[in-house]
Parts: structure tokens; C-alpha cells; sequence
């Protein structure tokens, strides 16, 4: 079950300008959010973007410096983390060594002075949703990473927030097991219908995860849309790089949609600029054709190169091209169309027009 056919009774978040500052070190820099009741939104960047500062502001762990922050249209800036109602799960698992299973994940209810049978029901509701339900008498030492993880879920989730936070919290496991706990995470939110808030600077975690991400970038916040939005139509060369590979040609604006590379006519589908404007073509690996005829150029969209390298990745390989201007440029080849570039060969780099986009060239470095 997915977020979208689950019945959402998550709160909705509204960030309003949020500003955090240190001294004369802005952290976040008066952004606009907005969370969706029972939406999965992901916050994704680099360390140091302003991602964990901004969860941890809508924690109620960091004091807001400036700016609205509502909780299902209450402001909440100036309640303490308790009142908000809102679970939260960090990297480092934070269980009680002391305590079972069972005793970590009923903490919260008897901080909350649940009775003893509804505790009892609600511990054996979670651990059944993480698929722990035979180790509630076990100890924190005797369970893997995952399972601890696992268990730090249940503990967030037992006293029914209508906010799940969640910050890197599969930064400290191996990727198979990252993997396999994604998949379980994206279930236990759809069966929940809770609004999850995910910190990550895991690209391909953001996609698998994800209804909608906010891409951070030097405390502000670069674009928000879906994985598909981000992906197939990015707005800076920052988001095309920080979410997927991608390849850029550097150029100089014509006419409309077209960008002269090298001496080469370049149609792009998206995207403009003034007439000799300096931008960059953007263009994902897989979307690029390496055509090994040392001929006359292809018909359409064709820039040369010469390969440096190429990797072999089993059902894909990466081939690296530098361009006459000494750009590198990506190439990712499916097993199925494999050519037979080899290092030192010059080639020729073609695309479609619908798979290239003008972005602007301040934004490249």
C-alpha cells in the first residue's frame, strides 16, 4: 500500500521564511516548506545544507531563530518537543541498554502514563508492524543494526504521533540491509498513514522513498517536487548533479533552445536563455548515444569526444568522454547496447532534444 491509496491522519507542517542562526552563521535561511497530512517528504543534501537543522527545529530540539512554524495550523515555536506529538528516529538507534525489547518500545507509553493492558496492546502492535513481534524479551546487545533500527521504529510509532520524524536513520547500515529496511519503511508508512519527514543525503534513498523531496543547498532550499519533477525536469545544475548523474555541456545560447558547444549546434527541449548567454546543456548518462564511426558527425544533437575510460558494472557500464574543451562528460550503457568505445577512441555524443534541458551556467559550480 502506498501513501497515496492509505488513509492519511498525519498532521500537516508549514514552514514559513524558518530561520536559524548561529552567531553570524545562517544554518537556514527563511524557507518555505509545506508537508502534506500522511505525506512521505524528503529532505536531501549535502552536510552542512540546513536539512537537519530545519528537522530538528520542527523536533523542537533547535530553538527557531526567525519565521512561522505550524503543526496542523497551530504554531509550535515555542512548545517544548513533548507537546508536539511528534515520534523520532535518529541514525544511532538511542535505545535504553537496560531495557528489553519490549521495555524500550512501552518507554513513551509510560511517560505518557498509559495503562498497563492498552501499553501492553499498543507494544504488541508495533513490533508486529517491524516484524519483531517474537523479541520483545530480548536485549539491545543481542539484536543486529537492522533490528535495532527496527526497534527504534517501533518505540517513534507506539504512542501514534501524528508527526514521524526520521533523520538518517539507515546512515550506519550496509547497503543490502539499507535497502531491504527502505523497502520497509516506504510499507510501514503506507500502512500508517502518518506524516514521515526523512533527512537523507542518500540520492537514491530520496527516490525510493519518497511522494515528494526538498533538495537543500547552502541553507535554502533548491527545488521540491517528486522524484519524477526532480529528476526528469531539474531547475539548477545543482539538483541535476546532487540527485542522479548527470552530464553537462558548456556552451553559448543562439536562438531559442539552442546552444552552440564547441562549434557544434545543440537543440535543447527545455529551457532558455538570452541570446549569448553562457549555460549548460544538461543531459542524463543513460540518455547519451556514443556512436564509434569516426565519419561524419550523426544527424541531429552531436558533440566529440574522445573516451578516457569506461567501467564495467555488470548490467551497465560507464564510459567517461572528454570533450575538445577538456569537460568530462558520463556515458551510462545498458547491457544491451554496448559499444565498442575503448580508451582513446574518438567518438561522437548525440541525444535527443526532449532529453536536454538549458540550465544556467552560474549554478554549475
Amino acid at each position: 500500500m502506498s501513501a497515496d491509496t492509505a488513509t492519511p491522519h498525519g498532521a500537516s507542517i508549514t514552514l514559513r521564511r524558518l530561520t536559524k542562526r548561529y552567531g553570524s552563521v545562517t544554518a537556514v535561511d527563511a524557507i518555505d516548506l509545506d508537508a502534506r497530512p500522511g505525506e512521505f517528504l524528503t529532505l536531501l543534501g549535502p552536510s552542512g545544507s540546513g536539512k537537519t537543522t530545519t528537522l530538528n527545529m520542527i523536533a523542537g530540539f533547535v530553538d527557531v531563530t526567525d519565521g512561522d512554524l505550524q503543526i496542523d495550523g497551530r504554531p509550535v515555536a515555542d512548545l517544548p518537543p513533548y507537546r508536539r506529538n511528534i515520534g523520532m528516529v535518529f541514525q544511532h538507534y538511542a535505545l535504553f541498554p537496560h531495557m528489553t525489547v519490549t521495555g524500550n518500545v512501552e518507554y513513551p507509553l509510560r511517560q505518557r502514563k498509559i495503562g498497563k493492558a492498552d501499553r501492553a496492546a499498543k507494544v504488541a502492535a508495533a513490533l508486529r508492524t517491524v516484524g519483531l513481534q517474537d523479541y520483545g524479551k530480548r536485549m539491545p546487545k543481542e539484536l543486529s543494526g537492522g533490528q535495532q533500527q527496527r526497534v527504534a521504529l517501533a518505540r517513534a510509532m507506539v504512542y501514534e504521533p501524528s508527526v514521524l520524524l526520521m533523520d538518517e536513520p539507515l546512515g550506519a547500515l550496509d547497503k543490502k540491509l539499507r535497502d531491504s529496511l527502505q523497502l520497509e519503511i516506504k510499507r510501514i508508512h503506507g500502512e500508517l498513514g502518518t506524516t514521515f519527514v526523512y533527512v537523507t543525503h542518500d540520492q537514491d534513498e530520496a527516490l525510493v522513498l519518497s511522494d515528494r523531496i526538498a533538495v537543500f543547498n547552502n541553507a535554502r532550499i533548491e527545488q521540491i517536487g517528486t522524484p519524477t519533477e526532480l529528476y526528469e525536469h531539474p531547475k539548477s545544475v545543482f539538483v541535476a548533479r546532487f540527485l542522479g548523474e548527470s552530464s553537462l555541456f558548456h556552451g553559448t545560447v543562439g536562438d531559442p533552445r539552442t546552444v552552440d558547444v564547441g562549434g557544434r549546434r545543440v537543440v535543447a527541449g527545455r529551457g532558455d536563455a538570452d541570446a549569448g548567454a553562457a549555460v549548460a546543456v544538461v543531459v542524463r548518462p543513460e540518455r547519451i548515444r556514443i556512436v564509434v564511426d569516426p565519419g561524419a558527425p550523426p544527424a541531429g544533437n552531436a558533440v566529440p569526444g574522445r573516451v578516457i575510460q569506461h567501467i564495467y558494472l555488470g548490467n551497465s557500464r560507464k564510459v567517461e568522454v572528454r570533450l575538445p574543451d577538456d569537460t568530462v562528460v558520463l556515458v551510462r550503457e545498458s547491457a544491451g547496447s554496448i559499444t565498442r568505445a575503448e580508451p582513446g577512441q574518438d567518438v561522437w555524443l548525440t541525444f535527443d532534444p526532449d532529453n536536454a534541458a538549458i540550465l544556467p551556467a552560474d549554478a554549475t559550480n
